[in-house]
């Protein structure tokens, strides 16, 4: 009997809410009556969406960390635990878009410099319509290069290098699409991946713990294939005939290797914050920085750099997801980044619209009138 007691008293509290009161640079405090009723707020809307995972919400500056549901349903490992780590998907593309800009900077003076609008063949000259294709065509997603499949499971693990050729093959073997259009893609991001280790003569890998673990000294975000054997990717399910943890999937390993710089880390709400801060507090790039980053020239639409900018610049947002999972990422943020939210979910009902309803109403308690429901 007391076994029994002792095992349902750790499963409740992996699957029990964490709650921070934590700015990423303050000390742990006890959470205050608004933050406890943020938390409230946030999982009473979770639940309303049947969506399980972890959300973090910030308001006028104060953070609050939310869970709901697990991580793992068959071993009821709480979504919030420690142990639990998120897919990025589409929002590691503002890091990989953060690292260019970096590179611009460091190179100005030097014989690699380059800028948003230097033409990719001087990395790629083999590749089709390099000549005229630019960096800042690839970070507005402009190229004219379009999606191949690149999270279709080919069963293999690539390395970075295989990863870009293969990306290569891709687009020489295709039609490209007429540039100054907007298509959507990993295959940019991935040959801004390539870019990276051209310029460095290092590994996407070296550079993202570089430049961005180890400069903000994250302990929760890793590149896939460097996951430690004490964490793991959070499994995916959908809420189906009125029932949660239904049709349960696990992303295939194979997916982020094929992916590199467009949808290979892995993070939590918590550590992504402290990566979204960065990008405008100089310890990653300065405000001016990322103003050059999210309002490049060859944009089309609100889309720069791995955000879209939205209400006149005065809210940032990106939506993340991978195929053939559940997984589901969404964040949305005043330019300030003292108001918004970060929702990193392994349960949805596999609809975008409904996931965005719940983050925009939970953005509206937060500041009304102020954010995007897009």
């Amino acid at each position: 009997m007391f076994r029994k007691v002792k095992l349902f008293l750790v499963a409740t509290m992996l699957a029990t809410p964490f709650v921070s009161t934590v700015h990423p640079q303050q000390s742990v405090q006890a959470a205050t009556s608004s933050q406890k009723q943020m938390n409230s707020y946030v999982r009473k809307v979770m639940s309303q969406y049947h969506l399980r995972g972890a959300i973090l919400t910030v308001k006028n500056g104060q953070v609050v960390s939310s869970s709901l549901g697990y991580g793992w349903y068959g071993r009821r490992i709480g979504a919030g635990n420690s142990k639990v780590l998120y897919p990025a998907a589409s929002l590691q593309k503002l890091v990989t878009g953060a690292m260019i800009v970096q590179l611009i900077n460091e190179k100005w003076h030097t014989k690699q410099r380059f800028t948003q609008n230097t033409k990719i063949s001087r990395w790629y000259p083999h590749l089709k319509g390099a000549k005229k294709i630019t960096v800042g065509e690839l970070l507005t997603h402009t190229s004219g290069i379009l999606s191949y499949g690149s999270e279709t499971n080919r069963w293999s693990y690539p390395s970075e290098s295989q990863a870009i050729d293969w990306t290569i093959n891709q687009v020489n073997s295709h039609a490209l699409g007429k540039r100054g259009v907007f298509y959507y893609t990993n295959e940019n991001y991935v040959l801004l991946a390539g870019i990276i280790r051209k310029l460095t003569g290092k590994s996407y890998l070296s550079n993202f713990n570089t430049r961005i673990v180890n400069k903000l000294r994250l302990k929760h975000t890793y590149i896939y294939s460097s996951i430690p054997r004490s964490k793991f990717v959070a499994i995916s399910y959908a809420y189906y005939h009125k029932h949660n943890y239904q049709k349960a999937e696990s992303l295939a390993k194979s997916v982020p290797y094929q992916i590199p710089g467009a949808g290979n880390m892995v993070t939590t709400p918590s550590d992504y914050y402290k990566i979204l801060l960065a990008t405008a507090n100089g310890k990653i790039l300065n405000s001016a920085d990322f103003h050059y980053l999210t309002h490049l020239k060859s944009r089309v639409t609100t889309y720069s750099g791995g955000v879209y900018v939205k209400r006149g610049g005065s809210v940032m947002t990106a939506y993340g997801h991978l195929s053939n999972t559940h997984l589901t990422n969404w964040m949305q943020f005043t330019s300030d980044r003292k108001n918004g939210i970060i929702m990193f979910l392994n349960q949805t009902t596999d609809n975008k619209e409904k996931v965005k309803a719940a983050g925009y109403k939970i953005l509206n308690h937060i500041k009304a009138n102020t954010f995007s429901a897009e």
